[in-house]
């Protein structure tokens, strides 16, 4: 079993976007969050699949740090 981060964010035109910064090209999207969720296993899955097939080593997660900074404008 291997967990990976990943990042939701509400689209514009509703429903939410996801991504997992650990594979980079790796993003879905969905209406709800558990849809957006069961999409982005998916596409991890198929990315896993591809680094497997092609003999390279799975990427390892990486440390993702959310902030807020302030900016007078």
């Amino acid at each position: 079993m291997v967990k990976y981060k990943i990042i939701l964010e509400p689209a514009e035109e509703g429903g939410y976007i996801v991504s997992c910064p650990a594979i980079p090209g790796t993003y879905s999207q969905g209406e709800t969050v558990a849809e957006a969720i069961g999409n982005i296993k998916e596409a991890i899955e198929l990315s896993l699949e591809c680094y497997r097939e092609d003999g390279f080593p799975f990427p390892k997660d990486i440390e993702v740090i959310i902030e807020e900074v302030e900016i007078a404008i």
